[in-house]
């Protein structure tokens, strides 16, 4: 039986479980609400960032990510952030759609998923 890894797990949920070679990370929210969705993205992605090497990889082994957006008339804006982050060579699997987020005031969350 494989080992599933458990990284800063607390009551409700865990930040990174790490399985048979793959890292999911839970849905990220920005802790600045009051930033427009660019900052926000920019400082989820630093999030994404701390997270996988704390897994031990990094965004150029992402998979797939889902990007939820409380209003789409924002995507250009995210994706404006997105950009300039990903490894343009290894781009992953990608999903955008607009939610209701449960985090009051967020405009943006993104959950990705990397191998090891």
């Amino acid at each position: 039986m494989q080992a599933i890894t458990r990284l800063l797990p607390d009551a409700q949920f865990c930040r990174v479980v790490v399985h048979n070679g793959v890292v999911q990370l839970a849905g990220q929210p920005a802790k600045d609400r009051s930033a427009s969705v660019k900052l926000q993205t920019t400082e989820i992605l630093r999030s994404l960032d701390a997270l996988l090497a704390k897994a031990g990889t990094d965004k150029s082994r992402l998979l797939s990510a889902v990007i939820h957006l409380a209003d789409m008339r924002h995507k250009a804006e995210m994706d404006e952030a997105w950009i300039t982050w990903v490894d343009p060579h290894n781009t992953p699997a990608r999903a955008v759609v607009e939610t209701r987020l449960g985090n009051l005031g967020s405009g943006v969350m993104i959950r990705v998923t990397a191998a090891l």
